[in-house]
């Protein structure tokens, strides 16, 4: 039977086996499934016997890379998407990650007014930094092609954190996609518990662990990626953590690259940039060399100095290089001298054994401190180190203005439902002098307020009566302001009179590699550097924060630029991190050494107030009158904590005492009789009710409910049936008060004999009452 093909029709043939061609192994974006049909996937053991799983190859299959990393009931997948061509004239590599928390996962509804996900949080913005910073070192230094990375979290439990999963998804995600990444990483979480290290705790176990540290490491023991908090963690145990984190990562490299080799794409050839004529190259450093080095080895440059005079020297050389080379982009002999610039400035380093200010490679800045800034404030302080200068405050409040965290936030806190304690880091242009616009927080700001606020919490009281705001202004910035914030933000905690354990203080330390033949896993030689520049930052290989106690560590977070580095780089740059940390908080102690102990005329002062059940209501007042104007008045506020104690929050205690004296005049308390239980009282009435009559025992006494029941042997619907009236005095016997709503317990048929009969009349009043 002949078949007959119609343009449309063949048209809708070409479109199914175009669809079909994608989804089949050997597609032009699929990822290869196993010989029997089923998705890849594979199981990592940790030494703990708890489990991770992979799988690729079943959902989002028009992705370069797709993989889906699941640790108990806990599933995130991750997409890998990238442009086919970089766009023109793209002199970085964009790399976007996207990481979300949904409701929806975890069998919740949003709870806000739109009931949808709207923008992302902190915390969603803090994890995809951390893939980001997890990822970034190992792609290719020429590549350049817009890429993007969605986390997207399949199903959430109570019992493990996805962000972990998605950075080891993303690895396998890269991995088997035909982006030119040299992958893959291993990622764990590390915990601690009684000195006994914990890979990948549950929520459970973080919340008694001293320390949640996250390790992203790749093949060979190098660490490419730390960030973590810690309860004041002993170095040797940190080193512990770190050294385990790392070895359990490979367990994860070893089943990615397993799956790489059976089901990974061939990656794409990177578009390097035209090679740039040696004779072009040869010009540009003989033009600018000797002077840069003038530049790099004059230790009297400051930070404006210093860029203004490679800036001069930019600009001349790229005039003179191009009336020699016409032909030539200005943009490549930029980007040539930026190279050379780069090589000079690393070249000195390893050659004079001092940096470009003159340190050696352990020598901190210069140094200063002061507190008590402003008479207003709680807290101030000013945290000088070098050009890098942060203003610190602390405000004080009531534990009404806690930060409120939604369902999901506090389920990845740990169940925490407020926070009380609250770092905001600000980064205005002119830190830097530069023009610029002052807006909404950024990513870069939240992430280092972020890691400032874990340097300090752990020294913070967790019964402090108080809500905390520590604000930290960077005034100058010439490296390392988030770790100026840590030194100055703990003056200013000090200075405020908050109990804090221990001073905390926080450093930068950076890293300077030479690699053999520019190969990047043979290390031939480095340098660690104490309290980098921001120029050392920008011209080295890591910037690692690390912040504490003298005791222990606190927080860490090293940044890397290069594919991993040996774990005895990080021990010794942890080493001297300590050292300088005791030498920073030596210096601090000259401004001040402990918590004010002398309050300031400007500290707010809570105390906890005690009132009887039978007096709430005059505290209250009618519709929360007596409240509110005190409030209006005098701005202290009153908070019930239980039945018979509320909480008072004054500004000041000018403004406590005047708070005081507005509550004794509401609740005027007169001597009252000591009653006898059991004894017989005569009880005025001052009010009839349909369930009884008010009486008092005595003139300052609050009206007490005489109750129908209680009125007479016989059975009642209104007092009025037994002739009673207003101010009528009556005999009743009292039984104590109420153990649980404090009121009087009265009665006044006890005191009566047996109802022997009920008269007519009575009878006839119960009657027309509907009894």
């Amino acid at each position: 039977m002949a078949m007959i093909f119609t343009r449309k029709s063949l048209k809708l043939l070409n479109y199914r086996l175009k669809c079909l061609s994608l989804s089949c192994p050997g597609g032009r974006r699929g990822i290869q499934s196993s010989s029997n049909g089923e998705a890849p996937s594979v199981e990592v053991n940790f030494s703990n016997g708890r489990n991770m799983t992979f799988s690729s190859g079943r959902l989002a299959r028009f992705a370069n890379g797709t993989a889906v990393c699941q640790m108990g009931d806990t599933a995130v997948m991750v997409t890998a998407v990238a442009k086919a061509k970089p766009n023109p004239g793209q002199g970085f590599m964009p790399l976007v990650v996207d990481y979300r928390l949904k409701n929806a996962a975890s069998g919740r509804i949003p709870m806000n007014f739109m009931r949808r996900e709207l923008g992302p949080s902190e915390k969603e913005i803090l994890s995809a930094r951390l893939i980001d910073r997890s990822l970034r070192p190992l792609f290719h230094k020429d590549y350049r092609t817009e890429t993007q990375l969605v986390c997207n979290m399949l199903a959430m439990d109570a019992v493990h954190s996805p962000d972990v999963l998605a950075i080891n998804a993303a690895s396998m995600a890269l991995s088997l996609s035909d982006i030119p990444w040299n992958g893959p990483i291993g990622a764990v979480r590390v915990g601690l518990c009684d000195g006994e290290v914990l890979i990948n705790p549950t929520r459970r176990e973080l919340q008694t662990s001293q320390l949640d540290l996250v390790v992203s490491a790749t093949k060979q023991n190098l660490v490419v990626m730390l960030e973590g908090k810690g309860n004041v963690v002993l170095q040797q145990d940190l080193l512990k953590a770190i050294k385990q984190g790392t070895r359990e990562a490979q367990f994860i490299i070893h089943e990615i690259e397993r799956l790489q080799k059976a089901y990974g794409r061939q990656k794409r050839e990177v578009e390097v940039a035209a090679e740039v004529d040696p004779e072009l190259g040869k010009a540009v450093r003989s033009m600018c060399e000797m002077r840069l080095r003038e530049i790099f080895q004059d230790s009297t440059h400051d930070k404006m100095s210093r860029d203004n005079a490679v800036n001069e020297v930019r600009s001349n050389v790229i005039d003179k290089v191009w009336s020699s080379f016409p032909d030539t982009e200005p943009s490549l002999i930029t980007e040539q001298f930026n190279q050379t610039s780069r090589t000079i400035f690393r070249e000195l380093i390893f050659e004079r054994g001092l940096r470009c200010d003159g340190r050696d490679y352990d020598q901190l800045r210069n140094i200063s401190c002061q507190v008590d800034m402003y008479k207003p404030l709680h807290g101030s302080a000013l945290f000088q180190r070098g050009q890098t200068q942060v203003f610190c405050t602390v405000s004080l409040d009531s534990q009404e203005s806690a930060m409120k965290l939604d369902s999901l936030a506090a389920l990845d806190s740990g169940g925490l439902k407020a926070k009380n304690f609250m770092l905001h880091y600000e980064f205005p242009p002119y830190a830097t002098g530069e023009v610029g616009r002052i807006g909404p927080v950024g990513r870069r700001e939240m992430g280092h307020g972020a890691l400032a606020e874990r340097s300090l919490l752990p020294t913070l009281p967790n019964d402090y009566p108080f809500t905390v705001r520590l604000t930290s202004e960077v005034l100058e910035s010439n490296g390392s302001s988030s770790m100026a914030s840590v030194c100055g933000g703990s003056l200013a905690l000090m200075d405020a009179g908050v109990p804090v354990s221990a001073p905390a203080a926080g450093v930068a330390i950076g890293l300077v590699t030479k690699f053999e033949n520019d190969d990047t896993k043979h290390l031939q030689d480095y340098r660690i550097l104490t309290d980098i520049l921001g120029i050392e930052d920008y011209m080295g290989d890591m910037d690692m924060k690390v912040a504490g106690t003298r005791k222990g560590f606190t927080a860490i977070q090293a940044d890397l630029k290069i594919p991993g580095i040996p774990l005895k780089v990080v021990m010794e740059s942890l080493q001297k991190a300590t050292d300088a940390k005791s030498n920073i908080l030596d210096i601090m102690s000259e401004a001040i050494r402990e918590p004010r102990k002398y309050p300031k005329e400007s500290w707010p002062v809570s105390e906890t107030l005690t009132v009887e059940p039978q007096q709430r209501a005059q505290l209250i007042g009618p519709s929360g009158l007596h409240m509110k104007r005190i409030y209006l008045e005098t701005g202290t506020s009153l908070t019930a904590v239980d039945e018979t104690h509320f909480n008072v929050f004054a500004p000041s205690q000018a403004a406590m005492d005047e708070a005081k004296e507005l509550i004794e005049g509401y609740m005027v308390k007169e001597r009252v009789p000591d009653l006898e239980f059991g004894g017989i009282y005569t009880a005025k009435i001052t009010e009839l009710r349909d369930t009884g009559v008010m009486v008092i025992l005595y003139p300052s006494m609050p009206p007490a409910l005489l109750h129908n029941s209680q009125l007479d042997q016989r059975k009642i619907a209104h007092p009025s049936a037994l002739n009673l009236e207003v101010g009528q005095e009556i005999q009743v016997k009292y039984f104590g008060r109420d153990p649980v709503s404090g009121f009087m317990r009265l009665s006044r048929k006890v005191l009566q004999g047996p109802a022997l009969g009920i008269p007519r009349s009575l009878n006839k009043s119960a009657g027309e009452s509907g009894t």
